[in-house]
């Protein structure tokens, strides 16, 4: 029952003072929601990327030029501007050679940014010159129409397969199949529409344009190696299955080198890495900076601590005749210090149970507004658990020395302030 009488009194004690009540608890629902906010934004980044790439599957392998990197996405990056280069004939080589037993199929991937247009409308995508069984190891179902096959590849058919976005930003509500795009100026079918992917990190899947490999090479990129070889941007290999992913790399590695000609000591002048690494990559990137992101939230609640020890000073000092009193008619100092614990408690416990509402409304709104962009935010109860306790330990806290203070004050002196 005492319990609850300190609960009565601080109520009462904290509504005297409205305002600075408020003030006070505006520190900690600033820090509850921030921590919330950030951190199931943070989980709903990771949990994009993630789905992401799982949907690429465990046993593929992305094959760049460039030299090895440890991280995979920083030898992606380095690629990019890289003078060594892969061939279509290198993929080929992979593909037919009997010394890649772990090697189920190979696609071969020229990329480059292009205008396409229709009508009056135009876009800037992003086009994949490829082969036929690109959409299979990648996961790209056409969703109308067909897709391009080796009949268009041997014959160099200036035929194209659109995005979702693509479609629906050049023809609206007209039917894409059938009709005429154009790409440098030269006219391409478009035989297929691919099923809508979404967005991951506000980068579109849908803005996308797939291209026969040869009619790209012929028409669109021409880029040749001096011995004539045609020049591609990279390779997706599929491994005979996920416990192949390993052999299948040695593989890939060994007819390369030799395809390479690189001696025994010179490194190799390509990167050859799986998805499975990519996504640990990723993961480790989207944890630190979760993490980073919820040390800066934390920084409110530190702020809100203060308050509370703040405002509970002052009540101290305001009550202390009060306090004075009650030590006179019996009070123990215990009793003092549950007094004002109880009231530092209940301002942590109310900040944090506002902060609670806030940062999950928040969060749905985020979720809401951010599904076309593929961004959302993944509120787990670890992170309400934590933020909560957080606020709740801050708040007790601050309210220690406080309380010890109070509950030391000399009865005597006490009823003789003013």
């Amino acid at each position: 029952m005492k319990l609850f009488d300190s609960l009565v009194v601080a109520l009462k004690a904290l509504t005297a003072n409205k305002l600075r009540s408020a003030l006070t608890l505006i520190g900690l629902v600033v820090g509850v929601s921030a921590v919330i906010i950030l951190m199931s934004v943070g989980r709903g980044v990771q949990a994009s990327i993630t789905s992401a790439v799982s949907d690429l599957g465990s046993d593929v392998l992305y094959v760049m030029p460039g030299r090895p990197m440890e991280n995979p996405l920083m030898a992606g990056m380095a690629a990019m501007g890289s003078i060594d280069a892969l061939t279509w004939e290198d993929a080929q080589a992979i593909e037919r050679s009997a010394d890649a037993p772990s090697v189920e199929d190979v696609a071969s991937v020229v990329t480059t940014l292009v205008e396409v247009v229709a009508g009056r409308e135009s876009r800037l995508v992003e086009l994949d010159g490829t082969t036929p069984n690109f959409s299979q190891i990648i996961n790209y179902q056409v969703d109308r129409g067909i897709p391009f096959d080796q009949g268009h590849m041997q014959s160099r058919a200036n035929v194209v397969v659109l995005g979702d976005k693509v479609a629906e930003t050049l023809f609206e509500d007209s039917d894409a199949l059938g009709q005429n795009v154009k790409i440098n100026g030269i006219k391409f079918r478009v035989i297929g529409v691919l099923e809508k992917k979404g967005s991951v990190m506000g980068q579109s899947q849908d803005d996308v344009v797939l291209m026969p490999l040869t009619t790209a090479l012929a028409r669109i990129t021409q880029g040749l190696t001096p011995q004539g070889q045609h020049i591609i941007g990279s390779m997706l290999v599929r491994a005979a299955g996920p416990d192949e992913v390993d052999n299948a790399k040695e593989q890939i590695t060994d007819i390369l080198r030799k395809r390479h000609r690189l001696q025994e000591g010179d490194d190799s002048d390509f990167n050859i890495s799986s998805f499975e690494e990519i996504l640990a990559i990723v993961g480790t990137i989207t944890g630190v900076m979760t993490l980073f992101l919820a040390s800066i939230a934390g920084v409110s609640l530190v702020v809100g601590s203060i308050g509370v020890m703040n405002i509970m000073l002052v009540s101290v000092k305001d009550r202390t005749r009060e306090i004075g009193i009650r030590r006179a008619v019996g009070a123990k100092r215990r009793d003092i210090m549950i007094q004002f614990l109880v009231e530092s408690a209940t301002l942590s416990f109310s900040g944090g149970l506002i902060g609670l509402a806030i940062g999950w409304g928040v969060a749905q709104l985020i979720t809401a507004m951010g599904k076309e962009f593929g961004i959302g935010a993944t509120i787990s109860p670890d992170i309400v658990i934590l933020a909560f306790s957080v606020a709740v330990g801050v708040g007790l806290f601050s309210g220690i020395y406080p309380a010890t203070r109070a509950a030391r004050l000399d009865p005597i002196e006490a009823l003789r302030f003013e």
